[in-house]
């Protein structure tokens, strides 16, 4: 297999950090052949849908086949896993990336020992870029734990702006209801509510999986690893809640949109029932004086039409006052 062409979308980016401290980048090459180390820290950030990677990972990475599933799976909720000395992790993100729903959002798997943490994902993930950043600039962490801990503090953090710009969407769908027209459309609701729905699918079981990394990972934190990622459970936790909030708060819109609307049709059918109320006896009146038939009173009466127009007139105002007086207006 040529190894620079088809390697080329293979490794994201790859770095160690050496006995003395000091990060390396590495090239595909230079990890291809083994995930083994000696006493450094290796972090290798791969594209799942790579098949030199997929080759790799199956075929020439040693590790062991439920590892590897684990990194190449389709389609995965946010979980942790222990498995022999290392941790399988599931985590996700908004999507950042330009033209894209941010609550479609974007799957990072990891594979973590003490020296080495192996990630895979399929779309680019802004998280890695930062820790990217922070190994080119000489800050990286200083153990797989610092590693792990940082990446979740940089995906939750992502997800913060998003809840709270939902959160602004949905006063502003109260703040167009409180009127009581119902300008707003069950559509735009019903979108909005699949939007927090879909944000909320994640953010529940990533909440669980922090917190079941916290519960199993003894001896592999430190003591700010373990606070780190306790601050980032708390956000986590804290976003659930809102997002459940936001939840709620969108089927209550929902439940005020169809009553608004409920109410509105009500009122033009009861401004209907009062017209038919008076024109029903009207129309009795001209449809019994329109008979074509000998008899009828005021045929060759040249005031007849007059008088009819009176009593009608004046029908129609017992009618309005008969409807007052019973309280029906």
């Amino acid at each position: 297999m040529s190894t620079s062409v088809a390697d080329s979308d293979a490794l994201i980016c790859a770095f160690k950090i050496n006995s003395d401290g000091v990060a390396e980048q590495l090239a595909w090459a230079d990890i291809k052949s083994s995930v083994s180390s000696d006493d450094s820290m290796r972090w290798i950030h791969l594209n799942r849908e790579s098949s030199c990677v997929q080759e790799w990972l199956m075929l020439q990475s040693d590790l062991d086949a439920t590892v590897v599933n684990a990194l190449l799976q389709e389609d995965t909720r946010p979980r942790i896993a222990k498995h022999d000395s290392g941790f399988l992790l599931n985590l996700r993100g908004v999507n950042m990336n330009p033209g894209e729903s941010a609550e479609d959002m974007v799957s990072l798997r990891l594979w973590a020992t003490r020296s080495l943490v192996i990630s895979t994902c399929a779309r680019p993930i802004m998280a890695a870029e930062d820790l990217k950043e922070r190994f080119t600039v000489g800050r990286a962490p200083t153990s797989t734990a610092s590693l792990i801990a940082y990446l979740a503090s940089r995906l939750v953090a992502r997800i913060g702006p998003v809840v709270a710009e939902l959160d602004e969407q949905v006063d502003a769908l109260e703040d167009s209801l409180l009127p009581g027209d119902a300008s707003t459309s069950k559509a735009d609701i019903g979108r909005f509510r699949r939007t927090v729905l879909t944000l909320r699918r994640y953010i529940a079981p990533q909440r669980e999986a922090i917190a079941g990394f916290l519960r199993d990972s003894d001896g592999f934190l430190s003591g700010d690893d373990q606070n780190q990622l306790r601050d980032t459970h708390d956000a986590v936790v804290r976003m659930a809640e809102d997002l459940d909030l936001i939840r709620e708060r969108a089927l209550l819109l929902q439940e005020e949109l169809v009553e608004i609307r409920a109410e509105a049709m009500n009122d033009r059918l009861f401004v209907l029932a009062i017209i038919s109320a008076i024109f029903l006896p009207l129309g009795f009146v001209t449809g019994l004086f329109g008979v074509n038939v000998g008899g009828m009173p005021g045929v060759d009466s040249p005031v007849a039409f007059a008088i009819l127009c009176v009593g009608m007139a004046g029908l129609s105002v017992g009618i309005v006052l008969l409807l007052i007086w019973r309280k029906w207006i």
